[in-house]
């Protein structure tokens, strides 16, 4: 599967922002998903997980309640709708699938290259 993400952008603090990952290839459907970022000299974390159902969300707390996570398996899309956005919330967001449950970064199979976001304060 290889995956394309989009929407990153530059919002002021408080703003929306919604990510969409684009997958080609098969087997999309059949993957857990993940969102994660990563700050400049920071480690890149998992900011929200779906499994191939999406039967099961995970959030990192420091977004829980503002980001929410969705798939589309007859698009092979998944998206990040972002609200309420915080200058903490820049980084390089990346969309990745896999068959670890919960999704962490070192069993994911696939990665699409990062979209920045940035948030002004």
């Amino acid at each position: 599967v290889q995956l394309q993400a989009s929407g990153g952008g530059l919002v002021q603090a408080g703003g929306s922002l919604r990510l969409s990952c684009a997958a080609s290839g098969r087997g999309f459907s059949t993957y857990n998903i993940g969102w994660f970022r990563q700050a400049p000299g920071k480690e890149r974390e998992v900011v929200a997980a779906m499994t191939w159902r999406g039967g099961n969300m995970n959030y990192a707390d420091s977004v829980k309640g503002r980001f929410t996570i969705s798939r589309d398996n007859a698009k092979n899309t998944m998206s990040l709708q972002m609200n309420s956005l915080k200058p903490d919330d820049t980084a390089t967001y990346y969309c990745a699938v896999g068959n670890s449950w919960p999704v962490k970064q070192y069993g994911m199979d696939s990665w699409g290259k990062g979209t920045q976001v940035t948030v002004s304060s």
